[in-house]
């Protein structure tokens, strides 16, 4: 076909979900499901946080802006899937594409630093407990939130600018459920060579680099750890990062299988699955990741449902 008679494409149709016409209600409320129970965890964790004085720690100061990217992450995508499997709407403007990829990608590069800076504040909690809180002042811990969302915003500039200024002519079917970089490159009919060489090279950078601080961390903290000579002592101290690592493993995991691994590997199925698992549920996993086990958040819990209900009864 002519160059010249190419068709500038306006809008995408996102193909996600075409396979699934049986499933479209179990499914539609399996991600409502999902969602409310995201927003009430999130939201509730963000609220606690605010309201117990005995939650107003550096660790938690951190965990309530996790649990606020979680919230929104969750918003960027859901609603829109909520909506294709409620009216059957797969179309998805140019303009609301990139909108959405953009925050997705705020969303999750600004989790992967934010998570680097937690794991830094373990390690100093564990390593230097008694200078603790004068090198997690108030100042340094707004200071290192801060640089999570300028660097999670400059990245989300550069790959969208990267993506959405390559040209789109006439394909305009996205088979997955939402606008991510994999398919749109697939779809591009310019030359993607440069603009997958800067995503991938940043996108790797992105990984590896706040992977490598959380790993320095640990073995710091595992290093700390054994110089306590109690049993006892080596595991309390270990478990205040359970939650943490756990919430680590899950996001990095699957962001190193979705992005990192070779393209021979990939299977448009497996990425369908991952990207449910990343974007839906570990937004909604975190919040119990960090409760279920956390002794200061059930207390917290405990105390603010008591006082609702004195006040109730009153």
């Amino acid at each position: 076909m002519a160059k010249n008679n190419l068709t500038t494409v306006a809008e995408f149709i996102l193909m996600g979900f075409t396979d699934y016409h049986m499933w479209e209600i179990t499914l539609f409320l399996m991600f409502l499901i999902f969602y409310i129970v995201t927003l009430l965890g999130n939201v509730g964790m963000i609220i606690l946080i605010q309201v117990d004085v005995q939650l107003h720690t550096p660790m938690y100061f951190f965990l309530s802006h996790l649990a606020l990217l979680d919230a929104c992450y969750a918003s960027v995508i859901t609603p829109q899937i909520l909506d294709t499997l409620a009216t059957g709407k797969t179309v998805i403007s140019f303009g609301q594409c990139a909108t959405q990829f953009f925050f997705f990608t705020i969303c999750a590069g600004t989790e992967c630093f934010l998570l680097a800076v937690m794991a830094y504040d373990r390690c100093v909690a564990i390593s230097n407990p008694l200078l603790y809180t004068v090198v997690m002042n108030p100042r340094i811990c707004w200071g290192l939130v801060v640089g999570a969302y300028v660097c999670g915003v400059s990245g989300a500039i550069l790959r969208t600018t990267c993506t959405f200024t390559l040209s789109f002519c006439d394909h305009n079917q996205i088979n997955f459920f939402f606008c991510d970089v994999p398919p749109l490159l697939k779809l591009a009919c310019s030359d993607t060579t440069n603009t997958e060489i800067v995503i991938v090279f940043f996108g790797n950078f992105v990984i590896l680099a706040n992977a490598l601080v959380i790993l320095i961390s640990y073995l710091l903290i595992i290093k700390a750890i054994l110089k306590v000579k109690s049993p006892g002592g080596k595991v309390k101290t270990f478990s205040t990062c359970a939650s943490h690592l756990t919430a680590v493993t899950l996001f990095f995991g699957t962001l190193i299988f979705m992005y990192l691994r070779s393209s021979s590997n990939k299977s448009l199925e497996e990425d369908k699955v991952v990207s449910v698992f990343y974007t839906v549920f570990i937004p909604m996993l975190n919040p119990l990741i960090y409760s279920l086990r956390n002794k200061d958040v059930k207390a917290a819990f405990r105390k603010v449902t008591g006082r609702f209900q004195v006040s109730q009864s009153v």
